[in-house]
């Protein structure tokens, strides 16, 4: 990643909501199993490898976040998401297969259009409602965010 990479980041980061930053770990795991991918493809091992590893620690911040938070449901079936995320990396690694790694990649974008639209509708001042399961279909589950002061609380 270049200097100015970083900057951008950066930028977009501090003005961001709960839901942007949290947009931005799914871009951020996204990216690193993209290029993965794409190192697996002309067999550079040591850049798949680190990230694979980068994508680890986002996987582990993310549950740490979860871990943090009220519980509940959604916290249990975002838990098993990353298990299962996790578990499916570590089989990618052992069967070299940047297939595998993109389908991961496919899914964390699935995840991520889903915290997207969350952040859509808290902005309109609607009340999300979010599943989990499988792809976190919409209106899925029970569960809601809560509107408290600066914004929506996930």
């Amino acid at each position: 990643m270049t200097r100015t990479d970083v900057a951008y980041r950066k930028t977009a980061v501090e003005g961001a909501s709960g839901f942007g930053l949290l947009i931005a770990l799914y871009d951020t795991l996204a990216g690193n199993l993209r290029r993965a991918a794409s190192a697996q493809r002309v067999n550079d091992i040591e850049t798949r490898c680190r990230e694979v590893k980068h994508a680890f620690t986002v996987i582990g911040y993310l549950e740490n976040c979860v871990r943090g938070g009220p519980g509940g449901e959604l916290a249990q079936q975002l838990s098993a998401l990353y298990a299962s995320l996790r578990g499916k990396i570590m089989d990618a690694q052992v069967e070299q297969s940047a297939e595998a790694l993109e389908r991961q990649m496919e899914r964390v974008l699935k995840i991520r259009e889903q915290w997207q639209k969350l952040d859509l509708q808290s902005g309109l001042g609607e009340v999300p409602t979010l599943g989990v399961a499988g792809t976190m279909a919409a209106g899925a589950s029970p569960w809601q965010t809560e509107r408290r002061p600066g914004g929506w609380s996930v």
